[in-house]
C-alpha cells in the first residue's frame, strides 16, 4: 500500500483525527488517516464551537462559511424560571452542522496533502506501525509509521491495543455515564445566545446553526429519556412552545457521554487525541474545542518528538474543560435558593462571585451585596471581571454569594 514509512498514521477520520492530520502536515510530516466509515461522518453533538475552538480552526486554516454557520454571542442558562446570561468578551462563538464541519476539515486535509483511506478498517497496531485490513477483511497489511495516533472516539481500540486503558481510571464511572440525543428543527433562532436549559432529569442545549435552523440536544442519565418522546420537553414549557409546529430536519441521533481520565495518553509510538484521550461531559460544550486544541498541541509535539510535553499540557487542557461542569451545576443549585432575579447594568456594588477566565468565559454569576462597594476586594477575588460584561443577573442575597464562593 505504501512503499516507504509515513511519519504519522491516524486511526479515525472524525474532527479530532482530521485536525491532528492537518496540524502534523503544517510541520511537514507525512500523514495517513484511516477510517472504516465514509464521509461525511455525523455524530450526536451540540454543534456549538466556542471562541477558542473557532480560533483553533483558524490556526488549522479552516474558516466557517457564513451560509453554513451561525454566530452567537454568549451562553444563556435557564432553570425553573431563572435566567442568567454572559456574553463572550471578544469574538463570537458559532453553531455549525456536524456534517458541514466535517466536510470543511476534509477539504482542508486534502489541500494539505493528507492521504486518506476511507472504508478501511484498522486491525491493530505494531511497533512498526498499524495493521490495515483488506477490503474483505481476510488479510492485513502493515503500514509502517513512526507515530500512530488514536482518534477513534470514546471506545478507542487504539487505547486498548496500546494498553492505555488498563488502569481503573480509564473506565468512566457509572454515575458519570450519560446519554445524548440530537435533532434539528426548521425554525429561526430566537436568541443571539446558545441556551442551556437545566431540568430535574435532563439538560437541553439549543444552538443556532443557520438562519432557519436550530440544533436541540438533550443529555440525561436515562437512555429512555429522548427527544422523540412527547414528554421529553415537558420540563421546559417555554422551549416546547417555541418548537411546536416546527418541522424536523433530521432524525434523532444518539451517543454516550462520560467523564474519563487517563493516567497517560501515550505509550511508545502510540498517542491519543480527542475523546479517545479522555472525555468531558457533553454539558460543558467543550468537546470539539478541546479536540482542536489538543490536535494543535499534538502536531507540535509530534514534530519535536516530545510526547511527554503533550501529556502534561493535555492534562491541563482537560482539567480546564471539566471545571466548567462544576460551574454549571452550581447555577442549577443556586437557582433553587433564589428566584427573585432582575436584569441590571454593572454599577457600583455589583460583584462577581464565580468566574473562570482563561481567554474565555465558562460561567459567571453577578450579584449585589448591600454595603459592599470595596472594588479592591472584588478585584482580588476575580481580577478578570472588570469591563467584561455590560448586563447580567442580580441576586440580592448575600447568602447566595457566600454559597457560590465555596
Amino acid at each position: 500500500m505504501f512503499s516507504s514509512p509515513v511519519d504519522v498514521f491516524v486511526v479515525g477520520g472524525g474532527p479530532a483525527g482530521l485536525a491532528t492530520a492537518i496540524a502534523a502536515r503544517h510541520h511537514g510530516l507525512s500523514v495517513v488517516v484511516a477510517d472504516g466509515a465514509v464521509p461525511p461522518i455525523d455524530k450526536s453533538c451540540g454543534e456549538g464551537l466556542m471562541p477558542e475552538g473557532v480560533e483553533a480552526l483558524r490556526q488549522l486554516g479552516v474558516s466557517l462559511p457564513a451560509d453554513e454557520s451561525f454566530p452567537f454571542r454568549g451562553i444563556r442558562f435557564v432553570s425553573d424560571g431563572v435566567m442568567a446570561e454572559a456574553a463572550f468578551p471578544r469574538d463570537p462563538a458559532y453553531g455549525i452542522r456536524r456534517t458541514h464541519l466535517h466536510r470543511l476539515l476534509l477539504d482542508r486535509a486534502a489541500a494539505c496533502g493528507v492521504h486518506m483511506l476511507w472504508h478501511t478498517a484498522v486491525a491493530g497496531i505494531r511497533p512498526e506501525g498499524a495493521l490495515v485490513a483488506s477490503t474483505d477483511e481476510k488479510e492485513t497489511e502493515l503500514v509502517r509509521a513512526r507515530w500512530v495516533v488514536g482518534a477513534d472516539g470514546s471506545f478507542s481500540r487504539v487505547r486498548r491495543w496500546a494498553e492505555l486503558d488498563r488502569d481503573n481510571e480509564a473506565a468512566p464511572q457509572n454515575k458519570s455515564l450519560r446519554f445524548g440525543f440530537r435533532r434539528h428543527y426548521h425554525v429561526a433562532p430566537w436568541s443571539s445566545f446558545m441556551e442551556l436549559h437545566w431540568g430535574r432529569r435532563c439538560q437541553v442545549y439549543v444552538t443556532p446553526v443557520s438562519r432557519g435552523e436550530v440544533c436541540v440536544a438533550l443529555i440525561s442519565s436515562d437512555p429512555k429519556f429522548r427527544l422523540r418522546n412527547d414528554d421529553a420537553l415537558d420540563e421546559f414549557p417555554e422551549l416546547r412552545a417555541r418548537l411546536r409546529g416546527a418541522n424536523l430536519i433530521s432524525s434523532e441521533r444518539g451517543a454516550t457521554t462520560a467523564l474519563r481520565k487517563l493516567r497517560s495518553v501515550y505509550r511508545g509510538h502510540a498517542v491519543l487525541v480527542g475523546d479517545a484521550s479522555g472525555g468531558v461531559d457533553a454539558i460543558t460544550g467543550e468537546g470539539l474545542c478541546l479536540a482542536f486544541r489538543q490536535a494543535l498541541l499534538l502536531g507540535d509535539c509530534l514534530a519535536s518528538a516530545d510526547l511527554a510535553h503533550y501529556q502534561n499540557a493535555h492534562r491541563s487542557l482537560l482539567f480546564q474543560s471539566n471545571a466548567g461542569l462544576a460551574r454549571r451545576r452550581r447555577f442549577r443549585e443556586a437557582s433553587r435558593l433564589e428566584r427573585n432575579c432582575s436584569r441590571l447594568e454593572i454599577i457600583e456594588g455589583v460583584a462577581a462571585s464565580e468566574i473562570v477566565f482563561d481567554g474565555k468565559i465558562l460561567f459567571v454569576t453577578f450579584f449585589w451585596l448591600p454595603g459592599v462597594t470595596n472594588h479592591d476586594y472584588w478585584r482580588t477575588l476575580c481580577p478578570a471581571v472588570e469591563g467584561t460584561f455590560r448586563t447580567c443577573f442580580h441576586f440580592p442575597v448575600s447568602a447566595l454569594g457566600k454559597y457560590l464562593q465555596q
